[in-house]
């Protein structure tokens, strides 16, 4: 250990109050943490609700198109 000295006392001090930051820290970090996660994740399930829409819009118009071409072709003389 280090000779007592009043520059290893102000060493000390300076380190202890690092500490004491990043302690106090710590719960403002692992919330804005968590909230840029939730952001993210809430981003991503919009995201994926378009998309199955589009989907779904796609879907309902070849489902029409066929049933069109069906019905035409059971009675091509009714027009």
């Amino acid at each position: 250990m280090a000779e007592p000295t009043p520059l290893n006392g102000q060493i000390t001090d300076a380190v202890t109050q690092s500490n004491v930051t990043v302690l106090g820290s710590a719960p403002a970090t692992a919330l804005g943490s968590l909230l840029q996660v939730t952001a993210h994740a809430m981003g991503l399930m919009m995201e994926n609700a378009v998309s199955n829409q589009q989907q779904m819009a796609i879907l309902g118009q070849a489902v029409t198109a066929s049933a069109v071409a069906a019905v035409t072709k059971a009675n091509p003389d009714a027009r």
